[in-house]
């Protein structure tokens, strides 16, 4: 298991004072200007979040810590890019879903899971855990890994999240209608899996 409080183990990061790097992470005007973050800031902050993120595009245990580097990695390349006027955590999530897409179209997850990931806290409660009792949670999660990447990503961004659809659609590039299909289409998805797994006794 790596240390995950370090930027140290981020190739590029540690050649240079990454404390340097400026971010933004909320709304600003012209009397009052976004308040700046260091991409050390950043990485200990998100961690936790972007960590989960992965988990639920069904990244392996045994593999996710590694993912979430390279998810920073890649953020760490386009800190200039990042749009102040917008949330962070949705423009973070842009590149955990990125990252996640290539690692299973390459098929670098493993097909036997062995174990579950090691515990991590979620950052921020979301609706799924305050709908369900400790017991089903790893129903809800079969239920969630049961849906296409695609629609997985809107329903993530906007049900657990709570991310405005027109956040959602931006974060992931597709027009906003397409972001409501996918939606619905996730939605209706997720409650077939759970009528699967009731039939199956799981419920």
């Amino acid at each position: 298991m790596t240390d995950r409080g370090t930027t140290a183990q981020i190739p590029h990061v540690a050649a240079r004072d990454a404390a340097a790097v400026p971010l933004f992470d909320r709304r600003h005007t012209a009397d009052q200007p976004p308040v700046p973050l260091d991409f050390r800031k950043v990485f200990d902050a998100h961690f936790d979040y972007v960590w989960h993120v992965l988990r639920r595009f069904g990244v392996a245990p045994n593999d996710l810590e590694d993912v979430t580097h390279d998810v920073f990695l890649s953020v760490y390349r386009k800190l200039d890019t990042f749009d102040p006027s917008r949330p962070l955590k949705p423009w973070l999530f842009g590149f955990a879903f990125h990252v996640a897409s290539d690692y299973r179209r390459l098929g670098r997850h493993r097909r036997e899971q062995v174990g579950e990931p090691p515990d991590r806290r979620d950052p921020a409660p979301t609706a799924l855990d305050h709908a369900v009792t400790d017991e089903l949670v790893g129903i809800a999660r079969s239920a969630l890994d049961a849906l296409e990447l695609d629609r997985r990503a809107v329903f993530i961004l906007h049900e657990l999240d709570e991310c405005p659809m027109p956040e959602v659609a931006r974060t992931l590039g597709i027009p906003l209608n397409t972001a409501y299909s996918r939606l619905r289409l996730a939605r209706a998805d997720l409650q077939a899996a759970v009528r699967r797994l009731r039939a199956r006794g799981a419920l």
